[in-house]
């Protein structure tokens, strides 16, 4: 949706690495914004991010406008999978459904080999791999990985809404995340425990939306560690919501 970083920029070099012609979508989509969301605060510095991407070199950029993929009598939508019912989904409706429609509309207009996704909107990946296999489509589907600040703050077009103190406050997400990966490492395989670590760390925030340890490919809760599992974490700070996540290690080690 624009306002691009380094984690945005890393898709686009990976993209740019693994094949010959790579084509960038730039659209801030109106669908997944609800009412009282920041769709007209969001950041939208065109200039600046296609100033980023031509020292990229990438082949194109396609910036549609409002009234090209959602034309007047516009009335077709996707109906997310099951895994886009919780988590995010419980606590913003509509937004995956706005997400899916939109990833599908791009890929019928820019039939790629490839789309490339970071895996810090995790559930949000899975919604768009399991469309994209329901519907057939031919377009396979690249995750690429979370890129952090050197402080462990997940790279976010939102992160440039928090003031310095509200930026502390948000490294308790990372910080919450890395100490539930050490416990399990250390043997520590209470799901109960593990997420109690994360909202104890998530404390200073002003709302924890979720704090919980679910299955990567169900989005669901677990109740013991054993297959994969992820760690996903989503908090009001101040006026900004951020999420996070980290996929946990699949084997404990025995207690000592």
């Amino acid at each position: 949706m624009g306002a691009l970083h380094e984690g945005h920029l890393s898709l686009v070099r990976r993209a740019r690495d693994e094949n010959e012609t790579v084509v960038v979508t730039i659209f801030v989509n109106p669908t997944q914004f609800a009412a009282g969301e920041d769709l007209q605060a969001y950041p939208r510095p065109i200039e600046q991010d296609l100033d980023c991407l031509a020292a990229e070199q990438v082949d194109a950029v396609f910036m549609p406008d409002h009234s090209t993929m959602y034309p007047d009598g516009y009335g077709t939508f996707v109906q997310p999978p099951p895994i886009a019912h919780v988590l995010e989904g419980k606590h913003r409706p509509t937004h995956f459904r706005g997400v899916a429609t939109i990833v599908l509309k791009l890929l019928h207009v820019i039939p790629a080999d490839a789309a490339y996704f970071g895996q810090k909107d995790f559930q949000q990946l899975r919604v768009i791999e399991t469309m994209v296999q329901d519907f057939n489509c031919s377009t396979r589907i690249v995750r690429c990985p979370i890129v952090r600040d050197p402080d462990g703050l997940a790279l976010s077009s939102r992160n440039a809404y928090l003031t310095d103190t509200q930026r502390r406050v948000a490294l308790s997400l990372s910080r919450g995340l890395a100490g539930v990966a050490a416990q399990v490492n250390d043997g520590v395989g209470d799901i109960p425990q593990l997420e109690r670590t994360l909202r104890e760390s998530m404390a200073e925030a002003d709302q924890i939306d979720y704090a919980c340890i679910v299955d990567t490919e169900t989005m669901m809760p677990i109740t013991e560690l054993g297959g994969s599992a992820i760690a996903v974490v989503a908090a009001r700070i101040g006026n900004t919501r951020l999420i996070d996540n980290l996929i946990l290690p699949n084997k404990l080690k025995p207690l000592s």
